[in-house]
């Protein structure tokens, strides 16, 4: 996206994705489609996440992965703003230069390797807060997931809720259908709060 056109984004009001309301996300969804030039994303299923998981490939580490494979998709870039899960920021960063096909530079990663025409790299916490376009990415990953989500609700015919762990109403929803194998698809085996869950499942059972 091109400075002029990333200026317009705070100017239609793109913030952080968790600090606005369903309605306002939807419709910056549309305007941010039709600023940037090209928008992509890749949804990660439970499937592959419990098979990297099983590989020893921590969450961080596939994130990584996919996006270093959104980025080699893209055509030419000159800059990329990345939200870094990782407790050292720039460390995400650098996984995603080491993956990556296209040349990188990190910035503030010591002793990264200097390679001509690299694209600068900003990977930090809580970037979503801070660059609009991170801001605009956020927007586009929340409203992406919240449509999925309804799509899986209809098809299953079950409330999830948020689908977050904080939610009691997903937490209700998953207690109450742990045996329903149309849903284990849509469930991350290695999840903790799936894996209390079932705990607590088996205490209740053993003290009956």
């Amino acid at each position: 996206m091109t400075s002029g056109r990333a200026a317009k984004l705070s100017k239609i009001g793109v913030r952080d994705s968790k600090l606005l309301t369903p309605r306002k996300r939807e419709f910056l969804f549309e305007e941010i489609q039709s600023l940037a030039e090209e928008v992509k994303s890749y949804s990660i299923s439970p499937l592959e996440i419990n098979n990297a998981m099983r590989s020893n490939i921590s969450l961080n580490e596939l994130e990584a992965i996919c996006v270093s494979r959104l980025i080699d998709s893209l055509g030419e870039v000159d800059a990329i703003y990345l939200d870094s899960p990782d407790v050292i920021q720039e460390r995400f960063g650098i996984r995603i230069s080491v993956l990556s096909k296209k040349p990188m530079k990190v910035q503030g990663a010591k002793k990264a390797p200097k390679k001509e025409n690299s694209i600068k790299v900003v990977s930090e916490h809580k970037a979503d807060l801070k660059y609009p376009v991170v801001s605009a990415a956020s927007i586009i990953a929340k409203v992406t997931r919240d449509r999925e989500m309804e799509k899986i609700s209809q098809e299953l015919g079950i409330d999830f809720g948020s689908g977050y762990a904080s939610d009691k109403q997903t937490i209700s929803m998953i207690k109450e259908n742990l045996d329903n194998k149309n849903l284990l698809p849509y469930i991350r085996e290695y999840w903790k709060t799936m894996t209390e869950i079932r705990q607590l499942r088996m205490t209740e059972f053993l003290s009956e």
